[in-house]
Protein backbone atom coordinates (compact mmCIF):
# COMPACT_ATOMS: atom_id res chain seq x y z
CA UNK A 1 0.00 0.00 0.00
CA UNK A 2 2.63 2.60 0.58
CA UNK A 3 4.32 1.71 -2.86
CA UNK A 4 0.61 2.52 -4.79
CA UNK A 5 0.94 6.06 -2.45
CA UNK A 6 3.87 6.99 -3.32
CA UNK A 7 2.92 5.88 -6.75
CA UNK A 8 -0.24 8.24 -6.71
CA UNK A 9 1.76 11.37 -5.31
CA UNK A 10 4.37 10.84 -7.58
CA UNK A 11 2.11 10.95 -10.74
CA UNK A 12 0.19 14.01 -9.05
CA UNK A 13 3.41 15.98 -8.70
CA UNK A 14 4.09 15.36 -12.28
CA UNK A 15 1.03 16.43 -13.44
CA UNK A 16 1.13 19.41 -11.14
CA UNK A 17 4.01 20.20 -13.06
CA UNK A 18 2.56 19.96 -16.26
CA UNK A 19 0.01 21.57 -15.74
CA UNK A 20 2.48 24.95 -14.37
CA UNK A 21 4.71 24.74 -17.86
CA UNK A 22 1.51 24.15 -20.07
CA UNK A 23 -1.66 25.99 -18.83
CA UNK A 24 -2.86 26.12 -22.27
CA UNK A 25 -3.81 22.17 -22.06
CA UNK A 26 -5.17 22.10 -18.68
CA UNK A 27 -8.53 20.28 -19.96
CA UNK A 28 -6.23 17.65 -21.38
CA UNK A 29 -4.23 17.33 -17.81
CA UNK A 30 -7.52 16.76 -16.16
CA UNK A 31 -8.29 13.95 -18.12
CA UNK A 32 -5.11 12.53 -17.74
CA UNK A 33 -5.65 12.74 -13.71
CA UNK A 34 -8.72 11.06 -13.97
CA UNK A 35 -7.65 8.38 -15.74
CA UNK A 36 -4.90 7.93 -13.62
CA UNK A 37 -7.11 7.56 -10.24
CA UNK A 38 -9.10 5.34 -11.92
CA UNK A 39 -6.05 2.85 -12.83
CA UNK A 40 -5.20 2.88 -9.08
CA UNK A 41 -8.32 2.15 -7.58
CA UNK A 42 -9.17 -0.66 -10.37
CA UNK A 43 -5.36 -1.55 -9.38
CA UNK A 44 -6.38 -1.43 -5.46
CA UNK A 45 -9.05 -3.66 -5.73
CA UNK A 46 -7.08 -6.18 -8.01
CA UNK A 47 -4.19 -6.58 -5.44
CA UNK A 48 -6.43 -6.88 -2.42
CA UNK A 49 -8.29 -9.50 -4.27
CA UNK A 50 -5.03 -11.69 -4.66
CA UNK A 51 -3.93 -10.61 -1.21
CA UNK A 52 -6.98 -12.48 -0.17
CA UNK A 53 -6.49 -14.77 -2.41
CA UNK A 54 -2.76 -15.67 -1.01
CA UNK A 55 -3.97 -15.71 2.32
CA UNK A 56 -6.81 -18.31 2.17
CA UNK A 57 -4.40 -20.22 0.26
CA UNK A 58 -1.61 -19.98 3.25
CA UNK A 59 -4.36 -20.60 6.03
CA UNK A 60 -5.34 -23.57 4.05
CA UNK A 61 -1.62 -24.87 3.50
CA UNK A 62 -1.23 -24.19 7.23
CA UNK A 63 -4.17 -26.51 8.09
CA UNK A 64 -3.09 -29.13 5.97
CA UNK A 65 0.02 -29.02 7.89
CA UNK A 66 -0.85 -29.15 11.17
CA UNK A 67 -2.66 -32.34 10.09
CA UNK A 68 0.46 -33.92 8.86
CA UNK A 69 1.93 -33.20 11.83
CA UNK A 70 -0.10 -34.57 14.49
CA UNK A 71 -0.38 -37.74 11.90
CA UNK A 72 3.05 -37.64 12.36
CA UNK A 73 3.68 -37.44 15.85
CA UNK A 74 0.52 -40.30 15.99
CA UNK A 75 3.10 -42.88 13.52
CA UNK A 76 5.89 -41.87 15.79
CA UNK A 77 4.60 -42.59 18.98
CA UNK A 78 3.14 -45.89 17.18
CA UNK A 79 6.39 -47.07 15.97
CA UNK A 80 7.85 -46.30 19.47
CA UNK A 81 5.34 -48.60 20.90
CA UNK A 82 5.71 -51.37 17.99
CA UNK A 83 9.61 -51.08 18.85
CA UNK A 84 9.00 -51.35 22.40
CA UNK A 85 7.03 -54.35 22.13
CA UNK A 86 9.43 -55.72 19.12
CA UNK A 87 12.29 -55.51 22.08
CA UNK A 88 10.25 -57.24 24.29
CA UNK A 89 9.48 -59.78 21.98
CA UNK A 90 13.27 -60.39 20.94
CA UNK A 91 14.30 -61.14 24.46
CA UNK A 92 11.75 -63.12 25.29
CA UNK A 93 12.85 -65.06 22.16
CA UNK A 94 16.27 -64.98 23.38
CA UNK A 95 15.50 -66.78 26.72
CA UNK A 96 13.21 -69.43 24.57
CA UNK A 97 16.45 -70.13 22.25
CA UNK A 98 18.07 -70.64 25.30
CA UNK A 99 16.00 -72.63 26.99
CA UNK A 100 15.32 -75.21 23.92
CA UNK A 101 19.15 -74.99 23.52
CA UNK A 102 19.16 -76.55 26.79
CA UNK A 103 16.73 -78.93 26.42
CA UNK A 104 18.19 -79.99 22.85
CA UNK A 105 21.33 -80.86 24.63
CA UNK A 106 19.80 -82.64 27.12
CA UNK A 107 17.95 -84.97 24.58
CA UNK A 108 20.97 -85.26 22.90
CA UNK A 109 22.62 -87.01 25.69
CA UNK A 110 25.16 -89.17 24.17
CA UNK A 111 24.46 -88.38 20.27
CA UNK A 112 26.91 -85.42 20.10
CA UNK A 113 29.61 -88.56 20.36
CA UNK A 114 27.81 -90.47 17.85
CA UNK A 115 27.39 -86.92 15.33
CA UNK A 116 31.90 -87.00 15.47
CA UNK A 117 32.10 -90.64 15.17
CA UNK A 118 29.78 -90.16 11.72
CA UNK A 119 31.71 -87.65 10.74
CA UNK A 120 34.89 -89.21 10.99
CA UNK A 121 33.96 -91.75 9.34
CA UNK A 122 32.36 -90.32 6.70
CA UNK A 123 35.60 -88.56 6.12
CA UNK A 124 38.01 -92.03 6.09
CA UNK A 125 35.31 -93.39 3.87
CA UNK A 126 35.23 -90.68 1.14
CA UNK A 127 39.07 -91.08 0.85
CA UNK A 128 38.62 -94.92 0.44
CA UNK A 129 36.34 -95.02 -2.02
CA UNK A 130 36.90 -92.17 -4.15
CA UNK A 131 40.20 -93.48 -4.84
CA UNK A 132 39.31 -96.94 -5.31
CA UNK A 133 39.24 -98.51 -8.04
CA UNK A 134 35.49 -99.85 -7.56
CA UNK A 135 34.56 -96.41 -8.11
CA UNK A 136 35.50 -96.67 -11.78
CA UNK A 137 32.70 -99.60 -11.91
CA UNK A 138 30.53 -97.62 -9.71
CA UNK A 139 30.98 -93.85 -9.75
CA UNK A 140 29.49 -90.95 -7.92
CA UNK A 141 29.26 -92.93 -5.16
CA UNK A 142 30.63 -90.19 -2.67
CA UNK A 143 28.45 -87.02 -2.78
CA UNK A 144 26.46 -87.99 0.00
CA UNK A 145 30.14 -89.11 1.93
CA UNK A 146 30.90 -85.47 1.64
CA UNK A 147 27.73 -84.10 2.64
CA UNK A 148 28.22 -86.32 5.98
CA UNK A 149 31.61 -85.37 6.12
CA UNK A 150 30.77 -81.53 6.65
CA UNK A 151 27.44 -81.61 8.04
CA UNK A 152 27.01 -79.36 11.30
CA UNK A 153 23.77 -81.16 12.21
CA UNK A 154 22.52 -84.70 13.32
CA UNK A 155 22.64 -86.96 10.85
CA UNK A 156 19.23 -89.04 10.02
CA UNK A 157 18.82 -92.29 10.07
CA UNK A 158 18.41 -92.23 5.93
CA UNK A 159 22.14 -90.97 5.66
CA UNK A 160 23.30 -93.33 8.60
CA UNK A 161 21.96 -96.18 6.29
CA UNK A 162 23.73 -94.59 3.10
CA UNK A 163 27.05 -94.37 4.80
CA UNK A 164 26.58 -98.00 5.86
CA UNK A 165 25.48 -99.23 2.42
CA UNK A 166 28.48 -97.09 1.09
CA UNK A 167 30.88 -98.50 3.39
CA UNK A 168 29.00 -102.73 2.91
CA UNK A 169 29.40 -102.06 -0.87
CA UNK A 170 33.27 -101.10 -0.56
CA UNK A 171 33.92 -104.70 1.23
CA UNK A 172 31.51 -106.27 -0.85
CA UNK A 173 32.90 -105.22 -4.57
CA UNK A 174 36.66 -106.27 -3.09
CA UNK A 175 35.91 -109.66 -3.00
CA UNK A 176 34.73 -110.04 -6.11
CA UNK A 177 36.27 -110.23 -9.91
CA UNK A 178 34.42 -108.08 -12.16
CA UNK A 179 34.14 -108.07 -16.04
CA UNK A 180 32.67 -104.71 -16.89
CA UNK A 181 33.21 -102.29 -20.46
CA UNK A 182 34.43 -99.04 -19.91
CA UNK A 183 35.79 -95.72 -21.97
CA UNK A 184 39.64 -95.87 -21.24
CA UNK A 185 41.46 -92.72 -22.10
CA UNK A 186 44.78 -94.12 -24.02
CA UNK A 187 48.30 -92.41 -23.76
CA UNK A 188 48.06 -90.82 -27.00
CA UNK A 189 44.44 -89.46 -25.78
CA UNK A 190 41.83 -91.35 -27.78
CA UNK A 191 38.87 -92.56 -25.84
CA UNK A 192 38.38 -96.46 -26.70
CA UNK A 193 35.52 -98.57 -24.80
CA UNK A 194 37.32 -101.48 -23.63
CA UNK A 195 36.36 -104.68 -21.72
CA UNK A 196 38.37 -104.42 -18.25
CA UNK A 197 38.77 -106.96 -15.27
CA UNK A 198 38.50 -105.73 -12.12
CA UNK A 199 40.43 -107.42 -9.74
CA UNK A 200 38.65 -106.75 -6.12
CA UNK A 201 40.06 -103.64 -5.23
CA UNK A 202 43.18 -104.06 -6.25
CA UNK A 203 43.19 -103.11 -9.78
CA UNK A 204 42.05 -103.12 -13.22
CA UNK A 205 43.72 -104.64 -16.40
CA UNK A 206 42.84 -104.91 -19.48
CA UNK A 207 44.03 -105.45 -23.36
CA UNK A 208 46.82 -102.93 -22.82
CA UNK A 209 47.84 -104.37 -19.42
CA UNK A 210 47.74 -102.78 -16.19
CA UNK A 211 45.03 -99.49 -16.05
CA UNK A 212 45.21 -96.94 -13.06
CA UNK A 213 42.58 -95.31 -12.14
CA UNK A 214 42.19 -91.33 -12.05
CA UNK A 215 39.83 -90.05 -9.44
CA UNK A 216 40.08 -86.43 -9.89
CA UNK A 217 39.06 -87.15 -13.33
CA UNK A 218 37.13 -90.39 -13.45
CA UNK A 219 39.16 -91.81 -15.79
CA UNK A 220 40.47 -95.59 -16.41
CA UNK A 221 44.06 -94.92 -18.04
CA UNK A 222 46.70 -97.68 -19.47
CA UNK A 223 49.94 -97.64 -16.81
CA UNK A 224 52.77 -95.11 -18.60
CA UNK A 225 54.94 -98.15 -18.06
CA UNK A 226 54.12 -101.37 -17.89
CA UNK A 227 55.87 -104.26 -15.61
CA UNK A 228 57.78 -107.05 -16.86
CA UNK A 229 56.74 -109.13 -20.04
CA UNK A 230 56.32 -112.03 -18.12
CA UNK A 231 53.68 -109.99 -15.63
CA UNK A 232 51.86 -108.54 -18.86
CA UNK A 233 51.37 -111.88 -20.54
CA UNK A 234 50.04 -113.49 -17.31
CA UNK A 235 47.03 -110.54 -17.77
CA UNK A 236 46.81 -111.70 -20.99
CA UNK A 237 46.01 -115.51 -20.12
CA UNK A 238 44.00 -114.00 -17.18
CA UNK A 239 41.26 -112.25 -19.02
CA UNK A 240 41.02 -115.34 -21.72
CA UNK A 241 39.72 -117.57 -19.12
CA UNK A 242 36.05 -117.60 -18.85
CA UNK A 243 35.48 -119.53 -15.62
CA UNK A 244 37.50 -121.16 -12.91
CA UNK A 245 40.88 -120.11 -11.54
CA UNK A 246 43.79 -118.47 -13.24
CA UNK A 247 46.83 -116.43 -11.89
CA UNK A 248 47.75 -113.26 -12.07
CA UNK A 249 50.04 -110.79 -10.67
CA UNK A 250 48.33 -108.00 -9.01
CA UNK A 251 49.77 -104.73 -6.30
CA UNK A 252 48.75 -105.77 -2.51
CA UNK A 253 49.33 -101.94 -1.90
CA UNK A 254 46.37 -101.03 -4.02
CA UNK A 255 48.57 -99.11 -6.99
CA UNK A 256 50.87 -97.93 -4.73
CA UNK A 257 53.83 -100.05 -6.12
CA UNK A 258 52.73 -99.75 -9.51
CA UNK A 259 52.77 -95.72 -9.33
CA UNK A 260 56.43 -96.02 -8.09
CA UNK A 261 57.46 -98.16 -10.93
CA UNK A 262 56.25 -95.76 -13.67
CA UNK A 263 58.66 -93.42 -12.04
CA UNK A 264 61.62 -96.03 -11.68
CA UNK A 265 63.73 -95.08 -13.89
CA UNK A 266 64.30 -98.15 -17.30
CA UNK A 267 67.76 -99.47 -17.86
CA UNK A 268 68.09 -97.17 -21.02
CA UNK A 269 67.48 -94.34 -18.64
CA UNK A 270 69.79 -95.17 -16.56
CA UNK A 271 72.32 -95.70 -19.02
CA UNK A 272 71.99 -92.08 -20.35
CA UNK A 273 72.15 -90.38 -17.05
CA UNK A 274 75.62 -91.16 -17.13
CA UNK A 275 76.59 -88.63 -19.99
CA UNK A 276 79.46 -88.11 -22.00
CA UNK A 277 81.85 -89.77 -19.31
CA UNK A 278 79.22 -93.10 -19.92
CA UNK A 279 79.02 -92.51 -23.14
CA UNK A 280 83.16 -92.75 -23.65
CA UNK A 281 83.25 -96.03 -21.74
CA UNK A 282 81.02 -97.23 -23.93
CA UNK A 283 82.81 -96.38 -27.53
CA UNK A 284 86.17 -98.18 -24.93
CA UNK A 285 83.85 -101.48 -24.30
CA UNK A 286 82.98 -101.25 -28.45
CA UNK A 287 85.83 -100.69 -29.99
CA UNK A 288 87.79 -103.37 -27.39
CA UNK A 289 85.29 -106.27 -27.81
CA UNK A 290 86.06 -105.76 -31.80
CA UNK A 291 89.90 -105.87 -31.24
CA UNK A 292 89.25 -108.97 -28.89
CA UNK A 293 86.88 -110.66 -31.46
CA UNK A 294 89.21 -109.93 -33.96
CA UNK A 295 91.79 -112.04 -31.92
CA UNK A 296 90.03 -114.31 -30.87
CA UNK A 297 88.89 -115.24 -34.76
CA UNK A 298 92.24 -115.26 -36.18
CA UNK A 299 93.69 -116.98 -33.54
CA UNK A 300 91.26 -119.56 -33.69
CA UNK A 301 92.26 -120.27 -37.74
CA UNK A 302 96.23 -120.20 -36.89
CA UNK A 303 95.43 -122.49 -34.50
CA UNK A 304 93.45 -124.71 -36.64
CA UNK A 305 96.06 -124.24 -39.09
CA UNK A 306 98.62 -125.19 -37.22
CA UNK A 307 97.42 -128.36 -35.81
CA UNK A 308 96.61 -129.25 -39.30
CA UNK A 309 100.24 -129.02 -40.30
CA UNK A 310 101.09 -131.16 -37.08
CA UNK A 311 99.27 -133.78 -38.49
CA UNK A 312 101.73 -133.32 -41.99
CA UNK A 313 105.30 -131.92 -40.63
CA UNK A 314 107.10 -133.43 -43.80
CA UNK A 315 105.20 -131.04 -46.13
CA UNK A 316 105.48 -127.62 -44.23
CA UNK A 317 103.13 -125.36 -45.43
CA UNK A 318 103.70 -121.31 -45.68
CA UNK A 319 99.82 -120.66 -44.18
CA UNK A 320 100.92 -120.39 -40.89
CA UNK A 321 103.33 -119.66 -38.41
CA UNK A 322 104.59 -123.29 -37.98
CA UNK A 323 104.92 -124.42 -41.47
CA UNK A 324 106.85 -120.84 -42.15
CA UNK A 325 109.35 -121.79 -38.83
CA UNK A 326 109.53 -125.48 -40.49
CA UNK A 327 110.63 -124.43 -43.72
CA UNK A 328 113.15 -122.04 -42.42
CA UNK A 329 114.60 -125.52 -40.84
CA UNK A 330 114.97 -127.20 -44.08
CA UNK A 331 116.33 -123.97 -45.86
CA UNK A 332 118.80 -123.89 -43.37
CA UNK A 333 119.55 -127.98 -42.64
CA UNK A 334 123.30 -127.62 -43.73
CA UNK A 335 124.86 -124.79 -41.25
CA UNK A 336 125.57 -125.20 -37.72
CA UNK A 337 123.88 -125.74 -34.46
CA UNK A 338 123.81 -121.89 -33.79
CA UNK A 339 123.30 -120.40 -37.05
CA UNK A 340 120.42 -122.90 -37.22
CA UNK A 341 119.30 -121.51 -33.75
CA UNK A 342 119.57 -118.03 -35.11
CA UNK A 343 117.45 -118.41 -37.74
CA UNK A 344 114.57 -120.14 -36.02
CA UNK A 345 115.08 -117.47 -33.14
CA UNK A 346 114.67 -115.14 -35.87
CA UNK A 347 111.34 -116.99 -37.56
CA UNK A 348 109.99 -117.08 -34.24
CA UNK A 349 110.02 -113.43 -33.58
CA UNK A 350 108.82 -112.75 -36.84
CA UNK A 351 105.84 -114.32 -36.11
CA UNK A 352 105.39 -113.17 -32.61
CA UNK A 353 103.89 -109.64 -33.87
CA UNK A 354 101.23 -111.31 -36.28
CA UNK A 355 100.06 -113.18 -33.25
CA UNK A 356 100.24 -110.63 -29.93
CA UNK A 357 99.15 -108.02 -32.03
CA UNK A 358 95.90 -106.02 -30.44
CA UNK A 359 96.19 -108.11 -27.04
CA UNK A 360 97.58 -105.48 -25.22
CA UNK A 361 95.61 -102.82 -26.35
CA UNK A 362 92.30 -105.06 -25.07
CA UNK A 363 94.37 -104.88 -21.28
CA UNK A 364 95.13 -101.84 -22.23
CA UNK A 365 91.31 -100.67 -22.40
CA UNK A 366 90.13 -103.20 -19.73
CA UNK A 367 91.94 -100.71 -17.27
CA UNK A 368 90.89 -97.57 -18.70
CA UNK A 369 87.36 -98.53 -18.33
CA UNK A 370 87.12 -98.33 -14.66
CA UNK A 371 89.53 -95.40 -14.13
CA UNK A 372 86.67 -92.99 -16.87
CA UNK A 373 84.34 -94.32 -14.41
CA UNK A 374 86.55 -92.95 -11.23
CA UNK A 375 86.56 -89.66 -13.76
CA UNK A 376 82.48 -89.58 -14.22
CA UNK A 377 82.47 -89.90 -10.55
CA UNK A 378 84.76 -87.13 -9.81
CA UNK A 379 82.56 -84.77 -12.47
CA UNK A 380 79.18 -85.75 -10.97
CA UNK A 381 80.37 -84.98 -7.25
CA UNK A 382 81.69 -81.85 -8.77
CA UNK A 383 78.25 -81.38 -10.26
CA UNK A 384 76.74 -82.07 -7.06
CA UNK A 385 79.14 -79.91 -5.03
CA UNK A 386 77.69 -77.15 -7.75
CA UNK A 387 74.36 -77.31 -7.42
CA UNK A 388 74.50 -77.40 -3.35
CA UNK A 389 76.15 -73.60 -3.41
CA UNK A 390 74.15 -72.82 -5.91
CA UNK A 391 70.43 -73.89 -4.30
CA UNK A 392 71.07 -75.15 -0.87
CA UNK A 393 70.49 -78.96 0.31
CA UNK A 394 66.82 -77.73 0.17
CA UNK A 395 65.59 -80.01 -2.76
CA UNK A 396 67.32 -83.14 -3.32
CA UNK A 397 66.04 -83.18 -6.66
CA UNK A 398 68.26 -80.64 -7.87
CA UNK A 399 71.05 -82.88 -7.04
CA UNK A 400 70.30 -86.03 -8.17
CA UNK A 401 70.87 -85.85 -11.58
CA UNK A 402 74.95 -85.24 -10.61
CA UNK A 403 75.07 -87.80 -7.94
CA UNK A 404 73.38 -90.04 -10.90
CA UNK A 405 76.22 -90.16 -12.74
CA UNK A 406 78.37 -90.25 -10.20
CA UNK A 407 77.46 -93.61 -9.65
CA UNK A 408 76.24 -94.77 -12.92
CA UNK A 409 79.92 -93.80 -14.82
CA UNK A 410 81.33 -95.92 -11.91
CA UNK A 411 79.45 -98.66 -12.77
CA UNK A 412 79.83 -98.52 -16.57
CA UNK A 413 83.30 -98.67 -15.80
CA UNK A 414 83.63 -101.57 -13.67
CA UNK A 415 80.70 -103.39 -16.05
CA UNK A 416 82.90 -102.44 -19.30
CA UNK A 417 86.53 -103.78 -17.42
CA UNK A 418 84.88 -107.45 -16.84
CA UNK A 419 84.15 -108.38 -20.41
CA UNK A 420 87.62 -106.86 -21.34
CA UNK A 421 89.55 -108.70 -19.02
CA UNK A 422 87.48 -111.47 -20.06
CA UNK A 423 88.04 -111.27 -23.91
CA UNK A 424 92.16 -110.08 -23.04
CA UNK A 425 92.25 -113.71 -20.94
CA UNK A 426 90.81 -115.51 -24.04
CA UNK A 427 92.71 -114.10 -26.97
CA UNK A 428 95.71 -114.06 -24.59
CA UNK A 429 95.67 -117.71 -23.95
CA UNK A 430 95.26 -118.62 -27.33
CA UNK A 431 98.11 -116.48 -28.68
CA UNK A 432 100.20 -118.15 -26.18
CA UNK A 433 98.70 -121.72 -26.82
CA UNK A 434 100.13 -120.87 -30.70
CA UNK A 435 103.98 -119.35 -29.27
CA UNK A 436 103.85 -122.38 -27.29
CA UNK A 437 103.68 -125.10 -30.11
CA UNK A 438 105.96 -122.46 -32.39
CA UNK A 439 108.59 -122.72 -29.45
CA UNK A 440 107.79 -126.49 -29.11
CA UNK A 441 108.37 -127.11 -33.06
CA UNK A 442 111.99 -124.59 -33.12
CA UNK A 443 113.24 -126.50 -30.43
CA UNK A 444 112.61 -129.92 -31.74
CA UNK A 445 114.23 -129.00 -35.45
CA UNK A 446 116.87 -127.71 -33.32
CA UNK A 447 117.36 -130.93 -31.47
CA UNK A 448 116.88 -133.01 -34.44
CA UNK A 449 119.64 -131.36 -35.78
CA UNK A 450 122.59 -131.33 -33.05
CA UNK A 451 121.58 -135.23 -33.31
CA UNK A 452 122.75 -135.28 -36.88
CA UNK A 453 125.52 -133.75 -36.26
CA UNK A 454 126.56 -136.01 -33.69
CA UNK A 455 125.97 -139.09 -36.00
Amino acid sequence: MKQLTKSILFAAAVAVSASAVLPASAADASATLDQLLQQVKSERISEAKLNKKREAEFLADRSSMKSRVAKAKADLAASVQRGEELKQSFADNQDLIAEKETELENAKGNLGEMFGVVRASAGEAVGRISTSVVSAQYPDRTALLEELAEAKALPKLEELEELWFALQTEMTESGKVVRFNKDVTMLNGDVVNAELIRIGSFGIVGEEGYMRFDAAKGEVQPLGRQPGSHMVAAIQDFMDVESGIAPVFIDPSRGQILGLLMQKATLVERYHQGGVVGYIITCVLAIGLLIALERIIVLTLVGGKIRAQQKNLANPSSNNPLGRIMMVGQQNKNVDLETLELKLDEAVLRELPKIERGISLIKIFAAIAPLLGLLGTVVGMIGTFQSITLFGTGDPKIMAGSISMALVTTAEGLIAALPLILAHSLAAGRAKAILSIIDEQSVGIVAQHAEQEKA
